[in-house]
């Protein structure tokens, strides 16, 4: 097996919840130069929300994160966390220019932490969602209000920002929608994939607890037995809000440090990804919220144009998506629309969001999200008319077509940068690997209890350039907070960006949304070891 990277997305493996509003201004102790960083809480913050146009609507919801037993379809019934009992939850569509007020009631068990990260919205910092960077952690028993303006039309979703939570079911779709919009369909359909560990093999802590400990310090043997052996109900293990320390069975190695391997998965490949496709061995691959095996079902009528909202809100997968016997034309991505191209299949990482369309033919059409490089998929059916349902296995031709990525699109010209020299460029070195799982930023794993050292400062005002420089064996979706970068001179307009192996990537951005915010990869169990770092704002 290739020493690899793995999983980025998440992060925070919140080691306090402290009580306290975060300062308006702060030291950036850590950087050594006395730097003074933009808070979440300071008058340029609030300046930016200000210059937001508004329609002076509210769109209000009530999200309540708590245990919940889900029905997947096909006799599986894990236990997890999700919001108001559903996965995935229900979704939140407001129009361009709405305030969204979303109050989070935290009924999780043994006094863990949350938060809900609003990803791909440029909003302000102080409802990111990053604790303990941008908001103290919502304590058990406790709740928190977000409130912030949307003002970029697009498909997005939310996901907690603690530890791993985002590969349980705590997630949902976030539509903001376009009064203005130039597309012209019939009907959507809000497409969500998800690989899914927790309740079913163990949870995603005990998953990252084995991962941790890397392939230096593995059992090659696989553990016997593929049962949660009712580790799905034991609630708050580590990485969450206990300091990184885990009380997982999984953590509990031998004091040689061997330890077996129940979740590491083991020959994932992919030309696509660069080699190495993820590193963590899910049973099931959903797309919204059913198994392959007993799957969703989207009714619609001939002839008729759909869009879909393809969002991959995994952990560890990237999905190769398609619908058997249909073109897809890509119409956006992460909400930013793009020159229209026909394909028969398109890549996606996790927290990158496609929309496309779709002209319906008559029958009964699968819809695929194969996981790449792990010889399984999630399965959605398109009903317009007779016809026997596929396999749940089953591979339509159009996977081995035409396969768009986004470094092959061209942004809109209405979303391209303006033309501007480049202010200030930083290079972000993507390092670690699979055998000490030391997975970092430019050598240096995030620091949750710090989370101002080692900044990456920038200005606001400045045409700002990162270079991606990959020095791993494995791929990583880098995720940016609160603004949208454009891939080159002329690729799309994204949040998140696939870097693969051993590769370079310079995306662009302007510094215009004040405060601190996280780059990190979107793979959880990469985020959550440390490849994440601060992109924060001068004072």
């Amino acid at each position: 097996m290739n020493s690899i990277n793995r999983r980025s997305v998440l992060l925070a493996g919140l080691g306090a919840a402290g009580a306290g509003a975060l300062a308006a201004c702060s030291h950036a102790s850590g950087s050594g130069s006395g730097t003074t960083l933009i808070g979440p809480n300071a008058s340029a913050v609030a300046a930016t929300e200000k210059k937001r146009k508004s329609t002076g609507h509210q769109r209000k919801v009530t999200l309540t994160a708590a245990p919940a037993m889900i029905d997947l379809g096909g006799g599986v019934m894990p236990k997890t966390w999700a919001f108001d009992g559903r996965t995935p939850g229900r979704e939140v569509r407001l129009a361009v220019g709405d305030t969204l007020v979303a109050e989070l009631s935290n009924q999780l068990p043994n006094k863990t932490t949350t938060s809900i990260h609003w990803h791909g919205i440029a909003l302000r910092n102080d409802m990111d969602g990053v604790p303990p960077a941008t908001q103290t952690a919502v304590r058990a028993g406790s709740t928190f209000t977000y409130r912030f303006l949307a003002d970029a039309p697009g498909t997005y979703f939310f996901h907690p920002h603690v530890g791993v939570q985002l590969d349980r079911g705590l997630y949902a779709p976030l539509i903001v929608e376009d009064p203005k919009e130039t597309l012209a369909y019939d009907d959507e359909w809000v497409v969500l994939l998800d690989d899914w560990i927790d309740g079913v093999t163990g949870t995603p802590d005990e998953v990252f607890a084995e991962l941790r400990h890397g392939m230096g310090g593995m059992d090659m043997r696989e553990s016997a037995g593929s049962g949660s052996s009712g580790m799905d109900d034991m609630g708050d293990m580590g990485g969450m809000d206990m300091g990184g320390d885990s009380a997982s069975p999984a953590a509990s190695a031998s004091s040689s440090g061997d330890m077996s391997m129940k979740f590491m998965l083991m020959g994932a490949e992919s030309d696509l990804l660069g080699g190495d496709a993820g590193d963590v061995k899910y049973p099931h691959h959903l797309i919204n919220g059913r198994v392959a095996a007993d799957p969703d079902v989207y009714t619609g009528k001939p002839g008729k144009k759909v869009r879909l909202r393809i969002i991959n809100a995994g952990g560890d997968t990237a999905y190769r998506v398609a619908l058997g016997g249909h073109k897809l034309t890509i119409t956006h991505t992460d909400g930013f629309p793009v020159r229209h191209q026909e394909v028969d299949a398109l890549l996606v990482g996790m927290g990158e969001r496609y929309d496309v369309l779709v002209t319906l033919g008559d029958g009964v059409f699968p819809l695929v999200a194969l996981a790449e490089g792990k010889n399984a998929n999630g399965l959605a059916l398109v009903r317009t008319g007779s016809g026997s349902k596929p396999p749940a296995t089953v591979r339509p031709k159009e996977l081995d077509g035409m396969i768009m990525t986004a470094s092959q699109l061209r942004a809109d010209d209405d979303v391209l940068l303006k033309s501007a020299k480049t202010d200030a460029t930083h290079q972000i070195k993507l390092t670690g690997g699979m055998d000490k799982y030391n997975w970092a930023i430019n050598g240096r794993p995030f620091d949750m209890k710090d989370p101002e050292a080692n900044p990456i400062v920038i200005e606001e005002g400045q045409r700002v350039r990162l270079d991606f420089v990959n020095d791993t064996d494995m791929w990583h979706p880098m995720h940016l907070h609160g603004h949208t970068y454009q891939l080159g001179d002329l690729g799309p307009r994204k949040d998140t960006a696939i870097v693969l192996p051993k590769k370079k990537l310079s995306v662009f951005f302007d510094a215009d949304n004040p405060g601190q915010w996280m780059l990190h990869c979107h793979n959880a169990y990469h985020g959550e070891a440390g490849m994440m770092a601060n992109v924060a704002y001068r004072g």
